[in-house]
């Protein structure tokens, strides 16, 4: 059976592409936009929990509508989902990231000017000008050392998952404010322009196969258990999103192994390329 969370069917209407392969009542090829809320749920149905979460700027295929919600997929890791249609826009050309863990959009071109939104690490926008040390977007003006063209990516995932350090953790959540562990993984991923699943699951299939057993870990090695996963900051320390320091947070290798072991044994230690 399909993935639920990677086949764009709403339940009544399902992505043109899947005619032939799924028994659906519609089809449809479905509208390009872009969240322009600063960050939205993705909704495993409507009224239901949070899967996932989606920044500012992400670009989503609208398959289905029920009510003030709309059945998406998201562009740039597939994961589908409802979400407010209140925070969907038009479909427009972005040019940069916001590559600082945070950041404020204001109202004009001066720190002092009312904030009109926070964004976080990874939310993408259109640069139309420049005052100062601010850049103009469509809907305010964001600091300009916050931001990075998109064709100028981070070099070192682990170093921008540090920077994410103390952050609370949130299940299912995907930004500053909040985050899981596979969102860890994933922002500091885009962040360095490399493709990467939501899930710890899908993660872990998605980088393997797994190392050897025995092979000495690295930094920027990812530990894997069902349904965690962390990176490796150094050879004995991991940094993960973690519920039971409910943060992003250094924890010693060998500590979280023994802690962890009761509900699960390490799954996968995988290297990236």
């Amino acid at each position: 059976m399909s993935d639920p969370r990677l086949t764009p069917f709403s339940g009544r209407v399902a992505h043109a592409r899947l005619q032939g392969r799924i028994d659906a009542p519609a089809f449809s090829e479905g509208q390009m936009m872009r969240l322009r809320a600063p960050l939205a749920d993705l909704l495993r149905r409507t009224g239901g929990p949070r899967d996932r979460q989606v920044l500012k700027g992400a670009r989503l295929c609208v398959i289905d509508t029920e009510g003030d919600m709309a059945y998406v997929q998201a562009q740039a890791d597939g994961y589908c989902g409802w979400i407010s249609h209140a925070a969907l826009g038009a479909d427009h050309p972005v040019t940069h990231r916001v590559r600082a863990p945070a950041t404020h959009l204001y109202t004009e071109p001066d720190l002092k000017s009312p904030a009109r939104a926070a964004l976080s690490l990874n939310a993408q926008v259109q640069v139309t000008g420049a005052e100062g040390r601010f850049l103009r977007c469509p809907d305010g003006w964001l600091p300009a050392q916050h931001l990075a063209p998109l064709d100028q990516p981070e070099t070192d995932p682990v170093a921008v998952a540090e920077t994410l350090l103390g952050t609370p953790y949130l299940w299912g959540g995907n930004s500053h404010a909040g985050l899981d562990c596979s969102a860890l993984v994933q922002l500091a991923c885009h962040a360095c322009a490399k493709a990467c699943p939501g899930d710890s699951d899908l993660q872990e299939r998605a980088f393997g196969p797994a190392l050897p057993q025995g092979t000495a870990p690295q930094r920027g090695d990812l530990i894997f258990w069902r349904g965690h996963v962390a990176w490796l900051s150094a050879p004995e320390t991991i940094l993960h999103a973690n519920a039971h320091s409910m943060s992003v947070a250094y924890e010693s290798l060998v500590d979280a192994i023994a802690r962890i072991a009761p509900e699960s044994p390490v799954t996968a230690h995988i290297r990236l390329e």
